[in-house]
């Protein structure tokens, strides 16, 4: 497998609300992360889009139906059109989920949890196995926000990815807004979850937004990033030193200048928090 280049900064999600904004202006932000799926088309303005943000920007390629969980076979098309896309986009990496999404014949739309037990590590580090021989690079895995938990499980959600990614070489995609959300919903310490990972795995981190219910909390991707998860982004920081990091919206899309100043504090608090780690 050929090493991932680097693609260190900050960068955000590219959607297409923000097309012909991000093209006029050429805004300061280091790389875009677009959805995989998007651009998994023959022509059209999906592709002539893409092209024109390549030719700008360092781009990174995040998937959401490779179901490296499922109970299915791995969906080969699937796998052979992602390698194309990553062929024409050149990504620094290609990242994924560690969940189900697919029945047998039918996407979900939704990331579900696994059960964290011996078989499932072994089924799903397989088939990591498998996703790596047709992309030729490792695979880049993110934690998922959950909601419930299976009762038989034998390792904790951070303890599967780390044996998952010293087993596979797979490298992993930290995302701070989910450890925050399901440490609320399951009740464990975030940074239990944080420090319990192999840090020099960590390829890539996310933020985002969610909604806090009060019993629960639910990672909805239409809202600014919360303070607490702002502390625990810096913290994160403080442990682990720089590390690429995107800043997701995916609904309730505000001006683009909002979200490149939330980019701006994304900047100032790792700034910060790389400063306090050099001083200790």
């Amino acid at each position: 497998m050929h090493l991932i280049p680097s693609c260190p900064g900050y960068g955000l999600g590219l959607r297409s609300t923000y097309y012909e904004q991000i093209l006029e202006q050429s805004p300061a932000v280091d790389w875009f992360e677009i959805l995989s799926e998007n651009y998994m088309v023959q022509g059209g303005k999906a592709l002539y889009y893409l092209d024109a943000f390549a030719e700008r920007y360092p781009l990174v390629m995040h998937g959401v139906s490779l179901s490296i969980g499922g109970p299915h076979a791995l969906d080969r098309d699937y796998l052979a059109q992602l390698a194309r896309l990553a062929e024409r986009v050149r990504p620094a990496w290609i990242s994924d989920h560690l969940c189900w999404s697919r029945g047998s014949a039918h996407q979900l739309h939704d990331l579900l949890p696994l059960p964290f037990t011996e078989e499932s590590l072994a089924y799903v580090a397989e088939r990591v196995e498998q996703v790596q021989d047709v992309l030729q690079r490792p695979l880049v895995l993110e934690n998922v926000s959950s909601y419930v938990r299976s009762a038989n499980d034998a390792f904790t959600e951070w303890e599967f990815l780390a044996q998952l990614s010293l087993h596979t070489g797979c490298e992993l995609l930290l995302d701070i807004n989910n450890v925050y959300v399901s440490a609320r919903n399951h009740g464990f310490d975030p940074w239990t979850f944080i420090v319990g990972l192999p840090a020099n795995n960590i390829r890539q981190l996310h933020l985002a937004g969610h909604t806090d219910y009060g019993d629960y909390v639910i990672d909805t991707h239409d809202h600014p990033v919360g303070d607490p998860v702002w502390a625990l982004y810096q913290r994160t920081l403080e442990h682990l030193g720089p590390v690429a990091t995107l800043l997701e919206r995916d609904d309730h899309f505000p001006p683009l200048d909002e979200l490149l100043q939330e980019l701006g504090k994304a900047r100032l608090l790792a700034d910060q928090a790389l400063a306090s780690r050099e001083m200790s």
